[in-house]
């Protein structure tokens, strides 16, 4: 979530361009895009309609268009390909890094991939086959394979002058890899003992052999969590055997910590988050109606268990005016346990072996909240209705729910887990349903057997 100052530079910087393109002034609108950063110009485009959006890409260097693909999301990103002519997406992908092209080259058009796969050396044609032979969402799929490598019994020296000769580093470079002649991974070297030790030891004495390195079929998430633990720069990355395929840098990483939390925002509403908010509104309503329809099934079974005590209803009419509140307390507090839990599991925190402690302290918290707010509504409903009973039976009714929705919020995520269902997407749709049914059930069947 950018901050306050952030998010006031990019509205500016918006009204800007919309007073620009009001004003129809090109060669100004052109120079404010070209200083922008690719990744300022991808989140500008995001931000514009269909019509304005074209215009302003049209206007942007052709020798940023790789870089400016890679930072938008997936549906602009379709949108501006679909639209550019095949030269120049091959331009355009002739110019990125093979671990960015292997992130956007399966977007492109098949005659427009042959023609990049032709335009490249065997050398860079084999690293991007490494890159895309692993799965998107793991280390394999993150790493770059523009490593520096070299071996144990080599002085310092002869390093230092293989670096010179070289001219330069790949980006986000901390550490030169130490491998033996089969390319097994040995160790790290760091540049800072590099550059501080005496050039006549060698790479094998210096080396840092305790830090492990990350398998190629890691999971991206478990990759950013060890990032964060370990405050790494880059990491190398091996396949089955030990033998060193590339290496991941902070930057993508910082990629994947903010996909999973647009993503983990955006499930829990139905929603992509790589859907263009400019999309048209068929799409966007298709794409949001199924979600509804859940809903709206959900409902109707809410709406049947209030059915089932219609004459109860009928005769005690303060029940109709109170049953929003237990449904909208459970709600919240399923809610609340819900979130929490779907985190932990982000993160890592909670697993098999935690979440039977999980379940028993937040049906604790349900239990006293339940007790705490039963009592609150209580007084306020035996006031309101100058009946102890109704007071009562709400009571009653929100220590129920407000229980119910903590062991719902608890677990629901977890099975869904099992079941290979993303939490995020479907937990909430669920939650809603268990505290509406089990609440309505709770106060209504109280109120039948205590009241009628």
């Amino acid at each position: 979530m950018p901050d306050s100052r952030e998010q006031e530079t990019s509205n500016t910087r918006l009204r800007s361009f919309a007073e620009a393109l009001e004003s129809g002034h090109l060669f100004n609108i052109r120079q404010m895009v070209n200083e922008l950063h690719p990744a300022e110009i991808a989140h500008l485009l995001e931000s514009l309609p269909p019509g304005e959006r074209e215009l302003v890409w049209e206007l942007v260097d052709k020798e940023k268009d790789g870089d400016v693909l890679l930072y938008v999301n997936d549906d602009v990103r379709a949108k501006l390909i679909h639209d550019m002519a095949p030269e120049e997406l091959v331009a355009a992908a002739e110019g990125l890094d093979t671990d960015d092209l292997a992130d956007i080259i399966q977007d492109l058009p098949e005659h427009v991939i042959r023609e990049v796969l032709h335009s490249m050396g065997d050398q860079d044609r084999f690293r991007l086959e490494s890159v895309l032979s692993y799965q998107e969402d793991t280390a394999g799929g993150l790493m770059n394979v523009d490593t520096i490598t070299v071996r144990p019994n080599v002085t310092l020296d002869v390093v230092l002058r293989y670096l010179r000769l070289r001219g330069e580093l790949p980006e986000m470079t901390d550490y030169l890899v130490v491998v033996n002649r089969g390319d097994r991974y040995l160790g790290l070297l760091s540049l800072a003992t590099l550059l501080t030790k005496d050039p006549s030891m060698t790479v094998g004495k210096l080396m840092e052999r305790d830090i492990e390195p990350i398998p190629a079929t890691m999971p991206a998430k478990e990759v950013a969590a060890l990032f964060e633990r370990r405050d790494l720069i880059s990491a190398p990355v091996v396949d089955e055997n030990g033998k060193l395929v590339g290496r991941i840098t902070i930057d993508d990483v910082v990629d994947v910590i903010r996909d999973e939390a647009e993503h983990s925002i955006m499930s829990m509403a139905g929603l992509d988050e790589e859907d263009d908010i400019f999309a048209p509104v068929a799409t966007s309503s298709r794409r949001r109606g199924i979600w509804l329809g859940v809903n709206l099934a959900t409902a109707f079974l809410a709406s049947w268990v209030i059915g089932l005590f219609d004459a109860t209803i009928e005769k005690v009419v303060a029940l109709a005016v109170l049953m929003p509140i237990v449904a909208s307390m459970g709600g919240i507090a399923g809610s609340q346990t819900l979130t929490l839990v779907i985190r932990g599991m982000a993160l890592g925190y909670i697993g098999d072996a935690n979440a039977r402690r999980i379940m028993l302290k937040e049906l604790a918290v349900g239990g006293l909240n339940g007790l705490v707010w039963s009592i609150v509504v209580a007084v306020i409903s035996t006031l309101w209705f100058g009946d102890y009973m109704i007071g009562l039976i709400i009571a009653l009714a929100l220590i129920i729910n407000l229980v119910a929705a903590a062991l719902a919020g608890a677990t629901i995520p977890l099975l869904m887990q099992r079941m290979g269902i993303d939490p995020a997407l479907s937990s909430s749709v669920v939650l809603t349903t268990v505290t509406d049914v089990v609440g309505f059930f709770a106060f209504l069947g109280l109120a039948t057997l205590l009241l009628i």
